[in-house]
């Protein structure tokens, strides 16, 4: 697998080098564009606004408008030429809570990997993490863009997160109205959650929609005919209470059974 990023984590006065390997990856399957006409592929080109030709990926480089049709160059030299040794490293600004964090502020999963001469330092901080109960907050420059991190101690390992800042955040565009709830109806629905109370175990958890999706294709490709999936019955409780009822107790016979 290759490596996304190389860097050091900053522990105070401890340096530890470290590789960053993404820990997530895309399984979706993938469709081409087709022309509707003949079925063939459709291309896209990047072709120059002013002369109109085709131009190969050598050939470009980053621009910032700052007037119109102006533009400066920043070239990957640049880029690098502001960067401090701390921009460098992954610098640990504080350790927090991870509850502490809501989810929104993640993006993307990155398993971090002590590299030769940094295997007890990286111990020694996951170790401390996991006994403090505590992540750690810290900051990199990873392309152009100084990254928010959060940096989270597992058993096998560390994991470590890149986050939104708080200024790309969306506010909540449509708040919605908090209707009271009745004990009756509160005790029911505690009742129906710890009756459903389980261990996540990743493995269970398949994405069938794909599945369906990989046999449609071969069907297809087989040519025959698509039978749509049979809807199952609706079932048309209204009243909170009863649904939450029918709810409990079809979750205790799938126990029995």
């Amino acid at each position: 697998m290759p490596v996304s990023h190389k860097s050091a984590i900053s522990f105070g006065l401890v340096h530890i080098p470290v590789a960053l390997y993404t820990a997530t990856q895309d399984n979706d399957i993938s469709f081409n564009q087709l022309h509707k006409e003949d079925n063939q592929r459709v291309r896209y080109k990047k072709v120059c606004g002013h002369c109109g030709k085709e131009v190969a990926f050598g050939d470009i480089i980053k621009g910032f408008e700052y007037d119109k049709d102006k533009y400066v160059v920043v070239t990957d030299e640049d880029f690098e030429t502001i960067k401090t040794e701390k921009d460098k490293t992954i610098q640990i600004l504080h350790f927090a809570n991870l509850n502490q964090i809501s989810p929104v502020y993640y993006d993307k999963t990155y398993q971090a990997i002590p590299e030769a001469g940094g295997e007890k330092a990286f111990e020694l901080l996951r170790a401390a993490m996991m006994a403090e109960q505590k992540i750690a907050i810290g900051k990199t420059v990873m392309g152009t863009k100084e990254t928010l991190l959060a940096i989270i101690p597992r058993e096998d390992g560390i994991l470590i997160e890149t986050m939104f800042y708080a200024d790309e955040i969306k506010e909540l565009q449509k708040p919605y109205t908090r209707p009271p709830v009745n004990e009756a109806e509160l005790d029911m629905a505690k009742k129906l959650i710890a009756s459903m109370d389980t261990e996540f175990s990743p493995s269970k958890h398949k994405d069938e929609y794909q599945v369906r999706l990989r046999a449609l294709i071969e069907q297809k490709i087989a040519g025959k005919e698509i039978i749509a999936a049979t809807p199952k019955p609706q079932n048309n409780v209204i009243d909170l209470m009863e649904a939450l009822k029918a709810s409990l107790e079809q979750g205790t016979k799938g126990k029995g059974a």
